[in-house]
């Protein structure tokens, strides 16, 4: 027997009762989703009822009122409980906190989150008029137990106020999702999404309720439910995964739930929550639409009726946009001659003309051409592919119209191969998007690029199939090749077309590696990139789409810097293009020093010392418009400080300086090591090394401190990884998502002069320094290095030879690789 409560410890009405039922129902693996959510919701209901029941005695005018997720019978397993006591004022207020006692208590006691509140129906009422969040946990507000009529009451005023309201409260709900979706992002691309706050989240499917419940306007309903219910799905998962009540699906939680749901990988987990989110979110962007023209077709009706007398309704003004297609209370909708089953191309046609106005298609429209358009013949006609175009072409209003296509189907009966990219997760920090909505941007940014070539459509097209392999294994670049010659020849080019196409999809990825792993100053390097391209027409279709694809990648994928190392490579290109030859074969062509590394050099060739320049780069670029002349300079880029470095030629240079940047807490964003000849009249080489560097933290060291360091790092008085060791050991890292492990690699055939080690790996401080040391210890001579950090992973290419400076053998390369590896896995 309990000593308080003198029940029995196995009576459902006291705590343990409760808890135990509870626990058995969550541990029942045969029971989940809606009907475990709504049994959870039943036991607490009946346990709440006895406590209220208990608590109540002679009371009457009271009664319990569940609100929020809990008044719609959606307890997850770690759900906040979210209770209401309701009382007409006649009870005393010590009979009303007595009564709250026997039911808070309870609960406090069991550990569950609670969210209660105690009003008479007027406070509620009055609360709700004054606080949008109450007033939306209000609308699902559901009985418990006591008086009946009393709930019924309060819930039938709220429901009259909200829709009395909903001209001025509605605007206020919309504001409030978007601030939300501003702060937490977009739930179809995250990779750690908050399945509750981020926009197409639970959050935005309860607000589509509320509009609902207001009768102004309603969301699309197909589709809506399934994917609120995976959402909650997911959630309950998550619940159980991590026993915490918590909505964010981190990396480390994601195999665990998508175990727990029976789904295969935390891929599949991703793709079906980014899909759940999409519907949501095109939903509401259809709902706020339909709330935005209701309010404002109320606003002007009354000032039209008074300028016409009262007289009958106007009628609604409709402009022609394209054959078919008309613009009606700013939306694309059908013209009323229009026969989507008769005419194959209207989906088109009207996905083109609303994008190049800049208007949504309406829900009506597009459902109704996927409902009757007929499918498009092999190979399309000649206007459905300029169509296509012009769809992509348009820019920014393309995304809209595109994913309004998609909602209902339409994408991947035009184009089948989308399906296996749609909604693609892409575990990479770089990326932003999904690869879908990837594929998207780049032809947004790509349609700002047109004036740059001779055949805008083809880059248009091959931006929007550029990653389309990526639904396949193996490498993603020859898988899309296949695909995009299917696709280019299905959508009606011709076979040299199909061909360029075909190229540029392969080859999308050439431009950006070569130009920042490779040196550009090796004729090889320039000769691969020719051999590859085949034309000076391709070649510039492929520096456009290079450019689309970084910028759609995200904001670490494109710098100024990277533009003009891609810009110069193109030069050298055409230019063995037009019959030009890049080099005499013998060696590198070395590139001639500024003055200012003229100067450096110089010096550090005298004083048979390092000599340093630090120089900030604050002045942003001058953008370029579409007709090549220059702009308004753009926001300016953090482009860190330069830092030229020149050393007379001796061993250890690299590590010794990468390891005094990160003595100093100088992260290098990029680099570039190469060897400068002197002057007849000076025998010897320098060492010239070029780096972007930023401060951690804090500001920058002074340039005589650093050279001070470097002259100790290269005699061997300072000892740099004993420094670095006693500073992680001091501050060890915090934890966070484990990074893939570090991979090395012998580039074959890259260059005829030397070997290149490409390493890719997590950015770190000290990676560089570890990277040198290890080099040194292979007895290898950095001839040329070119750096890289892109987000948090650094991709580096050093050119090395052997003591008598020619290239490694393969099995030395092989081996110098390999000990590199296992020294940054170590």
């Amino acid at each position: 027997m309990d000593a308080q409560t003198g029940k029995a410890d196995d009576d459902d009405s006291a705590p343990s009762g409760y808890a135990a039922a509870r626990l058995r129902l969550l541990q029942d693996e045969a029971q989940s989703g809606p009907p475990r959510r709504s049994a959870l919701a039943g036991l607490t209901d009946d346990w709440l009822a006895e406590l209220f029941t208990a608590g109540a005695r002679e009371l009457t005018g009271v009664s319990l009122v569940a609100v929020g997720g809990y008044g719609r019978g959606e307890l997850s397993p770690r759900s906040d409980l979210d209770l209401l006591l309701l009382h007409d004022g006649s009870a005393g207020p010590g009979a009303i906190a007595s009564l709250a006692d026997c039911v808070w208590y309870p609960v406090w006691d069991l550990g569950l989150a609670l969210d209660h509140s105690v009003r008479t129906p007027a406070e509620a009422r009055k609360t709700a008029g004054e606080d949008l969040k109450v007033q939306l946990g209000l609308l699902d507000a559901r009985h418990i137990a006591g008086d009946l009529g009393l709930t019924a009451g309060m819930r039938t005023a709220v429901l009259a106020d909200w829709r009395n309201q909903a001209p001025k409260r509605l605007p206020e709900l919309r504001d409030l999702c978007d601030e939300r979706a501003e702060r937490q992002g977009e739930l179809q691309y995250l990779l750690e999404p908050d399945l509750k706050e981020a926009r197409g989240g639970l959050r935005d499917a309860t607000a589509l309720r509320a509009v609902a419940a207001s009768w102004l306007a309603d969301a699309p309903r197909e589709g809506l439910a399934d994917a609120r219910r995976r959402l909650l799905d997911v959630r309950d998962a998550l619940h159980l995964a991590t026993g915490r009540a918590t909505d964010r699906l981190a990396l480390q939680e994601q195999d665990q739930v998508a175990a727990g749901l029976g789904l295969l990988d935390a891929d599949t987990l991703l793709r079906q929550v980014y899909e759940a989110a999409r519907t949501v979110s095109y939903a509401s962007d259809v709902t706020w639409r339909e709330v935005g023209r209701v309010l404002k077709s109320r606003a002007v009706r009354p000032r039209l009726r008074a300028m016409l007398g009262g007289g009958s309704k106007p009628a609604t003004e409709r402009s022609p946009l394209a054959e078919g297609v008309v613009e009606q209370e700013g939306e694309a909708v059908l013209a009323r001659a229009a026969r989507p089953e008769r005419d194959p191309v209207l989906p088109l046609r009207a996905a083109a003309a609303a994008a190049q106005a800049g208007l949504p298609l309406s829900l009506h429209a597009v459902r109704r051409m996927a409902a009757a358009a007929r499918p498009l013949p092999t190979p399309w006609p000649a206007e459905a592919r300029e169509q296509l175009v012009t769809l992509l072409g348009a820019g920014r209003p393309t995304v809209e119209v595109w994913e309004a296509l998609e909602a209902e189907g339409l994408i991947t009966r035009l184009l089948p191969d989308w399906e296996r990219v749609r909604c693609r997760p892409q575990r990479n920090a770089v990326h932003t998007w999904t690869v879908d909505r990837h594929l998207v941007e780049t032809a947004v940014r790509a349609a700002e690029l047109t004036r740059r070539v001779g055949r805008p459509d083809l880059l248009l097209v091959a931006a929007l199939l550029h990653d389309i392999g990526k639904g396949w294994p193996g490498d993603h670049s020859v898988a899309g090749e296949i695909i995009a010659k299917d696709v280019a020849a299905r959508i009606g080019f011709d076979r040299a077309d199909v061909a360029v196409v075909a190229t540029l999809v392969r080859h999308h990825l050439l431009l950006i590696e070569s130009a920042t792993r490779r040196d550009l100053d090796d004729p090889a390097t320039v000769r691969a990139v020719a051999d590859a391209v085949g034309s000076v027409g391709t070649l510039e279709l492929l520096h456009a789409l290079t450019e689309a694809d970084a910028l759609a990648t995200g904001p670490a994928a494109w710098s100024s810097w990277r533009g003009s190392l891609v810009t110069d490579l193109v030069k050298r290109v055409a230019a063995v293009l037009a019959g030009e030859d890049p080099g005499d074969g013998d060696g590198p062509a070395a590139a001639e020093p500024t003055a200012e590394q003229e100067r450096l050099a110089v010096e550090a060739f005298r004083t048979g010392g390092p000599v340093l320049s630090l120089r900030a780069q604050t002045e942003a670029p001058a953008d370029r418009d579409a007709e090549g002349t220059e702009a308004a300079p753009a926001d300016p880029e953090p482009l860190g400080v330069e830092l030229l470095i020149a050393v007379p030629d001796q061993p250890g240079v690299l590590p010794a300086v990468a390891g005094v940047l990160a003595l100093h807490r100088l992260t290098v964003r990029t680099a570039e090591l190469r060897a400068l000849d002197l002057p007849a009249q000076m025998p010897g080489s320098v060492l010239l090394l070029d780096w972007r560097v930023a401060a951690e933290y804090g500001s920058l060291p002074q340039a005589a401190r650093l050279r001070a360091d470097l002259v100790r790092a290269l005699d061997g008085s300072l000892d740099i990884a004993a420094r670095l060791a006693e500073r992680d050991a001091a501050y060890p890292r915090r934890r966070g998502t484990v990074a893939p492990p570090p991979r090395v690699t012998v580039a074959p055939a890259a260059s005829r002069h030397a070997t290149v080690i490409e390493v890719r790996a997590q950015d770190a401080p000290g990676l560089l320094h570890r990277i040198g040391r290890a080099l040194e210890t292979a007895d290898v001579r950095v001839r040329s290095a070119h750096v890289s950090t892109l987000g948090a992973n650094a991709v580096d290419a050093f050119y090395v030879t052997g003591a008598g400076g020619t290239p490694l053998p393969a099995a030395d390369a092989a081996a110098v690789a390999g000990a590199l590896e296992g020294a940054l896995r170590g």
